[in-house]
Protein backbone atom coordinates (compact mmCIF):
# COMPACT_ATOMS: atom_id res chain seq x y z
CA UNK A 1 0.00 0.00 0.00
CA UNK A 2 1.53 2.89 -1.03
CA UNK A 3 2.09 6.33 1.39
CA UNK A 4 -0.92 8.98 2.17
CA UNK A 5 0.04 11.90 4.60
CA UNK A 6 -3.83 11.85 5.63
CA UNK A 7 -3.04 8.26 6.58
CA UNK A 8 0.30 8.55 7.69
CA UNK A 9 -1.44 11.49 10.44
CA UNK A 10 -4.80 9.47 11.18
CA UNK A 11 -3.18 5.86 11.44
CA UNK A 12 -1.03 6.64 14.80
CA UNK A 13 -3.98 9.09 16.53
CA UNK A 14 -6.63 6.14 15.49
CA UNK A 15 -4.41 3.44 16.87
CA UNK A 16 -3.41 5.65 19.89
CA UNK A 17 -7.03 6.15 20.73
CA UNK A 18 -8.07 2.52 20.36
CA UNK A 19 -5.31 1.17 22.84
CA UNK A 20 -6.46 4.17 25.08
CA UNK A 21 -10.12 2.95 25.51
CA UNK A 22 -8.95 -0.31 25.51
CA UNK A 23 -6.32 0.32 28.82
CA UNK A 24 -9.61 1.94 30.92
CA UNK A 25 -11.18 -1.86 30.58
CA UNK A 26 -7.43 -3.47 32.16
CA UNK A 27 -5.68 -3.37 35.46
CA UNK A 28 -3.04 -4.96 36.93
CA UNK A 29 -4.31 -8.57 38.44
CA UNK A 30 -5.36 -8.45 34.53
CA UNK A 31 -1.75 -8.90 33.37
CA UNK A 32 -0.67 -10.34 36.67
CA UNK A 33 -3.16 -13.69 35.83
CA UNK A 34 -1.30 -13.85 32.73
CA UNK A 35 2.16 -14.29 34.21
CA UNK A 36 0.91 -16.59 36.90
CA UNK A 37 -0.62 -18.79 34.10
CA UNK A 38 1.73 -18.71 31.45
CA UNK A 39 0.26 -21.55 29.17
CA UNK A 40 -1.67 -19.71 27.34
CA UNK A 41 0.67 -17.04 26.57
CA UNK A 42 3.24 -19.84 25.57
CA UNK A 43 0.75 -21.39 23.09
CA UNK A 44 -0.24 -18.68 21.39
CA UNK A 45 3.71 -17.69 20.91
CA UNK A 46 4.52 -20.96 19.29
CA UNK A 47 1.36 -20.61 17.22
CA UNK A 48 1.74 -17.08 15.50
CA UNK A 49 5.86 -17.44 15.44
CA UNK A 50 5.88 -21.38 14.21
CA UNK A 51 2.43 -22.32 13.20
CA UNK A 52 1.19 -19.42 11.43
CA UNK A 53 4.37 -19.34 9.27
CA UNK A 54 4.62 -22.85 8.54
CA UNK A 55 0.79 -22.69 7.54
CA UNK A 56 1.16 -19.74 5.34
CA UNK A 57 4.31 -21.40 3.94
CA UNK A 58 2.37 -24.68 2.74
CA UNK A 59 -0.41 -22.32 0.82
CA UNK A 60 2.04 -19.84 -1.02
CA UNK A 61 3.04 -23.17 -2.10
CA UNK A 62 0.25 -25.05 -2.61
CA UNK A 63 -1.77 -21.43 -4.50
CA UNK A 64 1.78 -21.63 -6.72
CA UNK A 65 1.61 -17.80 -5.87
CA UNK A 66 4.25 -15.71 -8.07
CA UNK A 67 7.22 -15.20 -6.12
CA UNK A 68 6.75 -11.34 -4.88
CA UNK A 69 3.38 -12.60 -3.61
CA UNK A 70 4.22 -15.31 -1.73
CA UNK A 71 7.22 -13.19 0.04
CA UNK A 72 4.58 -10.85 1.00
CA UNK A 73 2.02 -13.02 2.22
CA UNK A 74 4.65 -14.83 4.11
CA UNK A 75 6.04 -11.08 5.26
CA UNK A 76 2.35 -10.70 6.86
CA UNK A 77 3.05 -13.76 8.65
CA UNK A 78 6.06 -13.36 10.07
CA UNK A 79 4.58 -9.92 11.64
CA UNK A 80 3.89 -9.59 15.09
CA UNK A 81 -0.35 -9.46 16.05
CA UNK A 82 -0.95 -5.36 16.68
CA UNK A 83 -3.43 -3.19 17.87
CA UNK A 84 -6.89 -4.51 15.69
CA UNK A 85 -5.73 -7.76 17.01
CA UNK A 86 -6.30 -6.70 20.90
CA UNK A 87 -9.60 -4.63 19.60
CA UNK A 88 -11.24 -7.53 18.25
CA UNK A 89 -10.29 -9.81 21.33
CA UNK A 90 -12.03 -6.57 23.40
CA UNK A 91 -15.47 -6.48 21.01
CA UNK A 92 -15.87 -10.30 21.35
CA UNK A 93 -15.02 -9.94 25.07
CA UNK A 94 -11.85 -12.02 25.38
CA UNK A 95 -8.82 -11.78 27.42
CA UNK A 96 -7.44 -7.98 26.51
CA UNK A 97 -4.71 -8.57 28.89
CA UNK A 98 -3.36 -11.77 27.57
CA UNK A 99 -3.28 -10.69 24.21
CA UNK A 100 -1.64 -7.44 24.55
CA UNK A 101 1.41 -9.26 26.48
CA UNK A 102 1.00 -11.42 23.37
CA UNK A 103 1.68 -8.02 21.20
CA UNK A 104 4.43 -6.79 23.11
CA UNK A 105 6.39 -10.26 23.32
CA UNK A 106 6.15 -11.54 19.86
CA UNK A 107 7.14 -7.64 18.71
CA UNK A 108 10.27 -8.45 20.63
CA UNK A 109 10.81 -11.42 19.13
CA UNK A 110 9.50 -10.50 16.09
CA UNK A 111 13.23 -8.69 16.24
CA UNK A 112 14.98 -11.67 15.09
CA UNK A 113 12.21 -13.56 13.81
CA UNK A 114 10.59 -11.66 11.02
CA UNK A 115 13.87 -10.88 9.21
CA UNK A 116 14.37 -14.32 9.58
CA UNK A 117 11.69 -15.86 7.99
CA UNK A 118 11.88 -13.00 4.99
CA UNK A 119 14.91 -13.57 4.30
CA UNK A 120 14.26 -17.18 4.23
CA UNK A 121 11.41 -16.32 1.92
CA UNK A 122 13.38 -13.97 -0.50
CA UNK A 123 15.68 -17.34 -0.55
CA UNK A 124 13.27 -19.72 -1.48
CA UNK A 125 10.80 -18.20 -3.48
CA UNK A 126 12.42 -15.79 -5.53
CA UNK A 127 16.34 -17.01 -5.16
CA UNK A 128 17.37 -14.10 -4.01
CA UNK A 129 20.66 -12.82 -2.06
CA UNK A 130 18.95 -9.82 -1.03
CA UNK A 131 18.40 -9.55 2.81
CA UNK A 132 16.07 -7.62 5.06
CA UNK A 133 17.86 -6.18 7.90
CA UNK A 134 16.79 -6.12 11.82
CA UNK A 135 13.53 -3.26 12.20
CA UNK A 136 14.03 -2.10 15.68
CA UNK A 137 13.04 1.19 15.17
CA UNK A 138 9.93 -0.40 13.58
CA UNK A 139 9.15 -2.42 17.10
CA UNK A 140 9.56 0.53 19.18
CA UNK A 141 6.89 2.10 17.02
CA UNK A 142 4.60 -0.77 18.00
CA UNK A 143 5.74 -0.25 21.79
CA UNK A 144 4.62 3.16 21.68
CA UNK A 145 1.77 2.80 19.88
CA UNK A 146 0.28 -0.03 22.27
CA UNK A 147 1.85 0.07 25.39
CA UNK A 148 1.67 3.65 26.42
CA UNK A 149 -1.97 4.74 25.57
CA UNK A 150 -3.17 1.26 27.54
CA UNK A 151 -0.72 2.23 30.31
CA UNK A 152 -2.23 5.87 30.36
CA UNK A 153 -6.00 4.25 30.25
CA UNK A 154 -4.87 1.67 32.99
CA UNK A 155 -3.88 4.88 35.20
CA UNK A 156 -6.97 6.40 34.14
CA UNK A 157 -8.41 3.94 35.56
CA UNK A 158 -6.86 3.41 39.14
CA UNK A 159 -7.53 7.18 39.74
CA UNK A 160 -10.72 7.88 38.26
CA UNK A 161 -12.74 4.44 38.09
CA UNK A 162 -16.02 6.19 38.31
CA UNK A 163 -14.95 8.13 34.83
CA UNK A 164 -13.29 4.98 33.41
CA UNK A 165 -16.56 3.17 33.87
CA UNK A 166 -18.85 5.84 32.36
CA UNK A 167 -16.09 5.58 29.33
CA UNK A 168 -15.71 2.50 28.67
CA UNK A 169 -18.63 1.84 26.16
CA UNK A 170 -18.33 4.71 24.15
CA UNK A 171 -14.78 4.14 23.85
CA UNK A 172 -15.32 0.91 22.62
CA UNK A 173 -17.69 2.47 20.01
CA UNK A 174 -15.46 5.16 19.02
CA UNK A 175 -12.44 2.44 18.30
CA UNK A 176 -14.47 0.19 16.58
CA UNK A 177 -15.52 3.74 14.20
CA UNK A 178 -12.17 4.51 14.16
CA UNK A 179 -10.99 0.90 12.84
CA UNK A 180 -13.65 1.33 10.13
CA UNK A 181 -12.88 4.54 9.15
CA UNK A 182 -9.15 3.43 8.77
CA UNK A 183 -9.90 0.15 6.92
CA UNK A 184 -12.04 2.40 4.37
CA UNK A 185 -9.48 5.04 3.63
CA UNK A 186 -6.94 2.61 2.89
CA UNK A 187 -9.08 0.71 0.49
CA UNK A 188 -10.46 3.95 -1.13
CA UNK A 189 -6.71 5.36 -1.72
CA UNK A 190 -5.60 1.79 -2.84
CA UNK A 191 -8.73 0.67 -4.67
CA UNK A 192 -7.45 -0.10 -7.43
CA UNK A 193 -4.34 -2.36 -6.16
CA UNK A 194 -7.25 -4.18 -4.44
CA UNK A 195 -8.93 -4.96 -7.07
CA UNK A 196 -6.56 -5.90 -9.29
CA UNK A 197 -4.43 -8.32 -6.76
CA UNK A 198 -7.90 -9.55 -4.94
CA UNK A 199 -8.47 -12.19 -7.47
CA UNK A 200 -5.03 -13.22 -7.62
CA UNK A 201 -3.82 -13.33 -4.04
CA UNK A 202 -7.21 -12.74 -1.84
CA UNK A 203 -8.18 -16.50 -1.51
CA UNK A 204 -4.45 -17.14 -0.30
Amino acid sequence: MTASPLLTAFLPLALGIIMLGLGLSLTLADFARVVKYPKPVVIGLACQILLLPLVCFLIANGFGLESALAVGLMLLAASPGGTTANLFSHLAHGDVALNITLTAVNSLIAILTMPLLVNLSLGWFMASDQAIPLQFGKVMQVFAIVLLPVALGMLIRRFAPGFAGRMEKPMKLVAALFLAFTIVLALTKDWQTVAEYAPVVGLA
